[in-house]
């Protein structure tokens, strides 16, 4: 799984960390019930994940655009604006769980966050 997070909205340490875990879960359940070999796979490897930079929402929408297209579970994770943020503010998207390959193709290029 990577979890890709918008790096040109300001959020806290900690808002950032809520965001990447919602994504987390919100797509593990979106897999478990879609692609239940992959999920049990990524569960008994360890649920593997990585948090990756990207700079605009335009971004995101791509990369949510190919992980559609490549029929990849995925997840985009918009705030309620109780805190720090605007209500509906879209702040990560992850990717997966899935085959390492299909995922790398369309977030290997990525930087870590």
């Amino acid at each position: 799984m990577v979890i890709l997070v918008r790096t040109d909205i300001k959020m806290s340490k900690g808002k950032l960390a809520v965001q990447v875990a919602h994504a987390a879960v919100t797509a593990s359940e979106e897999a478990r019930k879609k692609n239940a070999d992959w999920w049990k796979a990524w569960m008994g490897e360890g649920q593997k994940k990585a948090v990756v930079k990207i700079n605009s929402l335009e971004e995101i929408k791509r990369f949510e655009y190919q992980a559609l297209r490549q029929k990849i579970p995925h997840t985009l994770i918009s705030d309620r604006g109780l805190t720090e943020i605007p209500p509906g503010t879209v702040t990560a998207l992850a990717i997966g769980p899935g085959p390492e390959s299909i995922i790398d193709s369309i977030t290997g290029g990525l930087p870590l966050l």
